[in-house]
């Protein structure tokens, strides 16, 4: 009869385990506070009682609000440069970052996803340090993205420079980053048909041969 080789879990692997639960349980309880409540009024207490736990519990693993904004806003980071660094791996990334433009764009606009965005944004417009966690992961964000276009368009035959790729990327930033406005104006908007259209535009820049002339004409 062959051997029963099955390991359990280590201690010190098992309370990793536990507490990237609770720092999940955690940022998805805060998340509903900051959208329901707004940063000031979404109190360490209401989280607490969101993610059931004591607010003493929550201090263990972050330090205050601004703590868990970070983590929020990080998961958030993680999960696109891993969509990036998929693309840029990817056998055929310009159609892969078209289709997937769809994706975003759905994301974007969802209520829920929105709010707690817009929400975020407003707190850096008067919280300095919520403005540096904000624009440190703008910056990280920005310079994937970049490099993904790089990729995709010398890949096409374009060869752009520096200053061309950032504005590049600051036209598609602000097409998405605006869809979470007009997610929260017109809540009946046509997710559907402003997806296929943001497709097209996503391929008008990433195929155009002549953003450097349009750039430095």
């Amino acid at each position: 009869m062959a051997e029963n080789t099955f390991v359990s879990e280590s201690p010190a692997s098992a309370e990793c385990s536990r507490a990237a639960t609770r720092r999940t349980q955690i940022l998805d309880a805060a998340a509903h506070c900051f959208r329901a409540y707004g940063f000031h009024g979404a109190s360490i207490s209401r989280i607490s009682q969101q993610a059931g736990m004591s607010a003493g519990h929550i201090y263990h693993y972050f330090e205050n609000k601004e703590a868990i904004i970070a983590a929020i806003v990080q998961r958030d980071l993680e999960r696109l440069m891993t969509v990036w660094a998929e693309l840029r791996a990817s056998q055929d990334a310009r159609e892969t970052i078209i289709e997937l433009s769809a994706d975003r764009v759905k994301d974007m606009m969802e209520p829920l996803s929105a709010g707690l965005r817009l929400e975020i944004v407003t707190e850096a417009a008067r919280n300095p340090e919520v403005a540096r966690i904000v624009q440190a992961a703008n910056c990280a964000c920005m310079a994937s993205l970049a490099e993904t276009l790089r990729l995709v368009r010398q890949a096409g035959g374009n060869n752009d420079d520096d200053e061309t790729l950032a504005a590049m990327t600051e036209i598609i930033a602000s097409m998405f980053e605006g869809l979470m406005v007009r997610a929260i104006r017109n809540p009946m908007i046509d997710r559907e048909r402003i997806a296929i259209i943001v497709q097209r535009m996503m391929r008008r820049i990433i195929t155009s041969p002549d953003w450097n002339d349009s750039f430095h004409a």
